[in-house]
């Protein structure tokens, strides 16, 4: 089933689990949200693919709770942008779970290593690069399962994609199928037939130009959004990241320029 395989700010100690709830005031962007839709959570990093997916999750006419994580990444300005993406967007509640995985390293984006640069997107190699943070995804969509049990949901959206990424195992489609196996058989209300739960991953056999003209097509505002994985502290992108690199090239063949690099983005 293409597309649908059933994807807080910084504590003071983040080596215990906490959530924080961000007060998220509904700004009617892309057409007003409904009582009466399903609830669904989306995973939310503030980039480019989970803005297309909280977009595509409104569209299709489910009620989004954003979850969005500090995990002690050293990019973590993208909470930034997940903030603003979820008040431009109208979410019902927007969270930010603090887990440390800085504890366990592993990753250029957890630990003392260093970010790969490239010139072109074309130069990233075919391995799976030292941005890759182990398990991350199944810790993410761990805690997604948990609040879509909370909520009483049977839906998780999540912007993995298998085209124009870094190569990551936890961002392919057997991944994602293997995983709802798992979490059917893993809660309460799965056990006792009131959730059968499904992973909506809307992205992943998309280019980066064809989930940008997906968003543009539903309204998102790019601007808003953040991508690179080693940004100054200005939090100014570096242009050289494989993220930024795979973000330059789909505006490169949408057609478009990217506002968050136009004067005042």
């Amino acid at each position: 089933m293409p597309g649908e395989i059933a994807q807080n700010c910084r504590g003071s100690d983040l080596s215990t689990p906490a959530v924080r709830k961000e007060n998220v005031e509904p700004i009617d962007l892309i057409g007003g949200l409904d009582v009466t839709e399903r609830p669904a959570v989306v995973l939310l990093s503030g980039g480019l693919d989970s803005t297309t997916v909280l977009a595509i999750a409104r569209e299709e006419g489910y009620r989004p709770y954003a979850l969005s994580f500090h995990y002690g990444q050293r990019h973590e300005v993208e909470l930034a942008a997940a903030r603003r993406v979820a008040a431009s967007m109208g979410v019902v509640d927007h969270v930010i779970a603090e887990i440390d995985l800085r504890a366990f390293g592993g990753s250029a984006l957890t630990a003392d290593l260093a970010v790969p640069h490239h010139q072109r997107a074309e130069d990233l190699g075919e391995g799976i690069p030292v941005t890759y943070v182990p398990a991350r995804n199944t810790i993410f969509l761990s805690f997604a399962l948990a609040w879509a049990e909370v909520l009483g949901s049977d839906d998780i959206f999540i912007g993995v994609n298998a085209l124009d990424y870094s190569g990551y195992p936890d961002c392919r489609p057997e991944y994602i199928a293997a995983y709802v196996a798992m979490a059917n058989l893993a809660t309460k209300a799965g056990v006792e037939g009131r959730q059968l739960l499904k992973v909506h991953a809307p992205l992943i056999d998309l280019t980066k130009a064809q989930i940008i003209a997906r968003g543009l097509a539903l309204g998102v505002d790019y601007g808003l959004t953040h991508s690179c994985y080693d940004p100054a502290p200005d939090g100014r992108s570096c242009g050289s990241c494989d993220s930024c690199l795979l973000r330059a090239k789909g505006f490169a063949e949408a057609g478009v320029e990217d506002p968050a690099l136009l004067p005042g983005g």
